[in-house]
């Protein structure tokens, strides 16, 4: 019998729910043992319902799992969600209720104030907002979300000069990929030799969960950071890798050798544990003056190290610099499995138990 904890997947046919099967096909914790999506899908086995859209193969043995219901009941304690917002705004609660973990990409739930938004090397300590939880009370049940695949990319710069030299502004301008809005997306027509300068939501998730995730736990809320922010974000017609520049103003002076020092020195608890999935360094300063670029750097750390570069002084606020991740990967599956790791380790999560 295996010693893995097993684990399902919600909206498990779509771009995200593929990487998790990817990213899981050799863990180390975890092994996908249930799968749901829509109810076009139920019943038919992976392979039939899924068009997979990624460069390695489907694992054999969910090619031939059968999609299952999207109901608890059945499903493994540990679920991984992968829905759209209003979908998963109605399903990920009934998980919990029944007394899963339900471990979110989803922006459903992210801004209630019981929920945890989690990026383990910045917030870790922020999962302590589990314990308030309703259904964690009733069932043992909770929910965990990471963030937007672009606010995920930010934070992981801002931490680090957050906490050296504090931040009083942030000005983000985004050059978002089309896997970022899924299969089938957006339209080739609408995309191929065009910039488009809107993405619903987004700049509106970018700004108040960066104010979150940067913010202090305080008994049972979360006081968000204070800085002010702004966002823009734009669709390019990139495969894979959301590309930023970012403009800030700190509240205490720095050199640029000291901003990349902090960068590239910067360590948290995921690297503490060794979780599974934590890069070695998840933060790179690439020093060639045309980098960080999506083809040759969107994949440092399997796709979960954030790549920074071009530091430079600003002339609004006090620096310059672009920032790029990988937006399914540590944006979206491989965020939610660092989560999972993160609260496995910490006790959240156990064999045949979610307490």
């Amino acid at each position: 019998m295996s010693e893995k904890l097993p684990i399902g997947i919600l909206g498990a046919t779509g771009v995200v729910g593929q990487r998790f099967i990817q990213m899981l096909e050799r863990h180390p914790w975890f092994e996908v043992a249930w799968l749901a999506a829509s109810d076009r899908s139920e019943g038919k086995t992976y392979y039939e319902a899924a068009r997979w859209r990624l460069k390695t193969p489907i694992p054999a043995n969910v090619a031939a799992m059968k999609v299952s219901p999207a109901t608890p009941e059945g499903a493994p304690k540990i679920i991984f969600a992968a829905l759209d917002a209003a979908i998963a705004a109605e399903m990920e609660p009934r998980f919990a209720e029944a007394g899963c973990a339900v471990v979110s990409n989803s922006s459903a739930l992210r801004m209630h104030p019981d929920v945890p938004l989690v990026i383990p090397e910045v917030n870790a300590g922020h999962i302590k907002l589990i314990d308030g939880q309703a259904w964690r009370k009733k069932s043992g049940g909770f929910v965990v979300t990471n963030p937007n695949c672009c606010a995920i990319g930010l934070v992981l710069a801002l931490a680090p000069l957050q906490q050296r030299f504090g931040l009083e502004a942030v000005m983000a301008v985004t050059l978002q990929a089309v896997s970022g809005a899924g299969y089938p997306g957006v339209a080739s027509l609408d995309i191929l030799g065009n910039v488009i300068p809107y993405i619903r939501n987004e700049e509106e998730k970018m700004e108040e969960e960066t104010l979150k995730l940067l913010g202090q736990l305080n008994g049972t809320k979360v006081v968000p950071a204070t800085f002010a922010m702004s966002a823009q974000c734009n669709r390019v017609a990139v495969e894979d890798g959301h590309t930023e520049s970012i403009s800030v103003r700190l509240k205490t002076k720095a050199r640029p050798e000291e901003i990349i020092t902090a960068w590239n020195g910067y360590r948290a608890e995921p690297q503490e544990l060794k979780l599974p999935s934590a890069p070695q360094q998840p933060i790179v300063y690439l020093t060639e003056n045309d980098r960080p670029q999506p083809r040759f750097d969107v994949d440092l750390g399997a796709g979960m190290t954030t790549a920074v570069g071009r530091l430079r002084p600003c002339g609004v606020l006090d620096w310059k610099f672009t920032v790029l991740s990988h937006n399914t990967i540590r944006g979206a599956a491989g965020a939610a499995v660092l989560n999972a790791e993160l609260l496995k380790a910490k006790g959240y999560l156990a064999m045949g138990d979610v307490k």
